[in-house]
């Protein structure tokens, strides 16, 4: 009598203590992702200012690379765009695979920017635009350690939510797989090399 009544009220409670469990540990994980793309966020705001003040700085000296400017605006303005929907659904697919295109165009034009750049001493010479690319470089360190701080948590939430019984737990309450922020391309997962000795 007294094991059925422990099999009667202890299996459920068991079932109930291992469901919120599970629970729990899928919102600690998706909170930590979330935390982790807001530090990717921080770093892309402040790299996306950067980019209108380098090229006025340039706009002075690269008079007949305008094409290359407006390039390099259009593409940090897709940027912004694609990092502001991004920050509203951290780790949803789309958003982060938008965001991920956009920022890989912003490198390509970036890059550009800076081989044309090479082909004017005076630009070269500018302290301005000295301080500005070494902020640049500097950023784009922290945005590649955000990043990689970011996909450690998304893979750390997608691998526990996965796991039996959690999926069927993770289904029920709505905690779909995260999306890691990746990298197109080699060149993108470098900042940009840029010499102005």
């Amino acid at each position: 009598m007294v094991l059925a009544l422990a099999l009667v009220f202890g299996l459920p409670l068991l079932a109930g203590i291992v469901l919120m469990s599970i629970y729990n540990r899928l919102v600690t994980l998706r909170n930590h992702f979330q935390n982790a793309f807001a530090q990717i966020d921080v770093q892309l705001k402040r790299r996306y200012e950067l980019v209108p003040n380098l090229v006025e700085t340039a706009k002075a000296y690269l008079e007949h690379e305008s094409e290359t400017l407006e390039r390099v605006i259009a593409a940090r303005n897709a940027a912004v765009s694609a990092r502001q929907k991004a920050a509203h659904q951290p780790g949803e697919l789309g958003s982060m695979k938008a965001l991920s295109g956009a920022d890989a165009q912003l490198t390509q034009h970036l890059g550009r920017l800076m081989v044309v750049a090479e082909d004017y001493p005076e630009l070269k010479a500018d302290q301005t635009m000295k301080a500005m690319m070494e902020e640049l470089t500097s950023t784009e360190n922290k945005v590649a350690f955000a990043r990689q701080a970011y996909n450690d948590a998304v893979t750390g939430y997608n691998i526990h939510r996965e796991r039996f019984p959690n999926i069927f737990i993770a289904n029920s309450f709505n905690f779909i797989p995260a999306q890691v922020f990746e990298v197109d391309s080699d060149a993108t997962r470098q900042a940009p090399q840029i010499s102005f000795d």
